[in-house]
């Protein structure tokens, strides 16, 4: 996906405005590592990286700087999915990388109050699960 494409759907951003888990997938040189957040808690940008408060996610970080592909399921039981199902999600595959000052660092700050980093993934691929 190229930064100036335009291709998240509508419905990930109508995913977004209702809550759900989060998971988010990391590997390094060892086990791979879940941790999960709030879709609340995603901002997506104009050039849609997707921008995730951390505060924790000590170990996701230490993968991130071995190895900073992720993945990450978002969904939210109230928005229909494929064939009227009652809830939808995506699965998501991207970079990511961890911010800890500057004009994106300070936005999220004034957001999201607790935050000790930003946690920046760059989509590679989506795909709608349900």
């Amino acid at each position: 996906m190229n930064s100036t494409d335009k291709q998240l759907p509508q419905k990930f951003y109508d995913v977004l405005n209702h809550e759900g888990v989060v998971s988010i997938v990391s590997w390094g040189e060892g086990e791979p590592h879940l941790v999960n957040t709030w879709n609340s808690y995603l901002v997506v940008t104009e050039d849609e990286r997707i921008l995730i408060p951390a505060y924790g996610m000590r170990k996701t970080e230490k993968n991130v700087n071995v190895n900073n592909r992720v993945k990450l399921a978002v969904g939210t039981k109230e928005v229909i999915g494929y064939r009227d199902y009652q809830g939808t999600g995506y699965v998501i595959e991207g970079t990511a990388k961890y911010i800890e000052a500057g004009d994106i660092f300070d936005m999220m700050k004034a957001k999201f109050s607790f935050l000790t980093r930003v946690l920046e993934v760059t989509i590679s691929s989506f795909k709608q699960t349900i």
